[in-house]
């Protein structure tokens, strides 16, 4: 099978519903002869705020998918990736890159170069052998830590370069969740409750954790204001006694107060 029908056979096998495109690649067909449902956007980035918007209305249960052309498109995408990474939603960005002979010759797109500082990871795969191990990072590391997003490159000839049937190998991944010493929580409890006027800032960390039963517990067994970031909005309902609104430079005169 072709490199982008590997990567389409990868993606089935990870749940992944629907991807988001701008053509022309190789995967467009792959993904849609998997039945994967593809969505073409009239713009680059355009696909990438749909996968990114999918990753965040479902907290990051479900991954986005994105894909667009070689050079210009990638290009194009940048300010997306930038504003997922930014606001840390876990997308997978699947570009695929011109032939790996023009690698790194001007006017060539360098894509680790231009996005390793907007991507949680970044890697190019440089022979279709390298897809399944690569592709099992890449959702590793959406799985796990602080989410983000991802991006994994490839080039136009692996994509249509052939993989033996028999060689092909995949399992879906789990990721890795991670937690607080306890003693750190029972210090910041101490702080809270020896606090004169606690105000807590939810962030859109409540919402990928679905906390917000927690945290609406805890605001009223202290009784204490809550106050949200503009990606943690209705992390706290905003008609409760102790909701504050948004803190940031537009946010309400209560937040400002404090």
């Amino acid at each position: 099978m072709k490199g982008a029908e590997v990567e389409a056979k990868i993606l089935k096998a990870e749940g992944v519903e629907f991807v988001s495109l701008f053509p022309d690649q190789e995967l467009a067909n792959a993904v849609a002869e998997e039945g994967i449902r593809t969505i073409m956007a009239r713009q680059e980035r355009v696909a990438v705020n749909i996968a990114d918007g999918y990753s965040r209305v479902s907290n990051g249960r479900k991954i986005g998918v994105c894909s667009m052309q070689p050079d210009a498109g990638i290009q194009n995408s940048f300010a997306g990736v930038a504003q997922a990474y930014a606001d840390s939603s876990p997308i997978i960005v699947l570009p695929e890159g011109t032939s790996r002979s023009k690698y790194r010759t001007f006017p060539i797109v360098d894509v680790y170069s231009s996005y390793h500082q907007v991507t949680k990871w970044v890697e190019t795969i440089w022979s279709v052998e390298q897809i399944p191990e690569l592709m099992r990072r890449a959702f590793t590391q959406l799985r796990s830590g602080r989410l983000g997003p991802v991006l994994l490159d490839l080039p136009s000839d692996v994509a249509r370069e052939e993989l033996d049937d028999k060689k092909f190998r995949y399992a879906s991944v789990r990721g890795w969740k991670m937690g607080p010493d306890y003693r750190d929580v029972e210090v910041v409890v101490r702080a809270i409750l020896a606090a004169k006027n606690p105000v807590i800032l939810a962030g859109q960390g409540i919402l990928y954790a679905e906390a917000w039963d927690e945290l609406l517990e805890f605001a009223e067994l202290l009784q204490i204001p809550i106050m949200t970031t503009m990606c943690g909005k209705s992390a706290f309902p905003e008609d409760h006694p102790l909701a504050l609104g948004l803190a940031t430079a537009y946010g309400t005169k209560m937040a400002g107060h404090f």
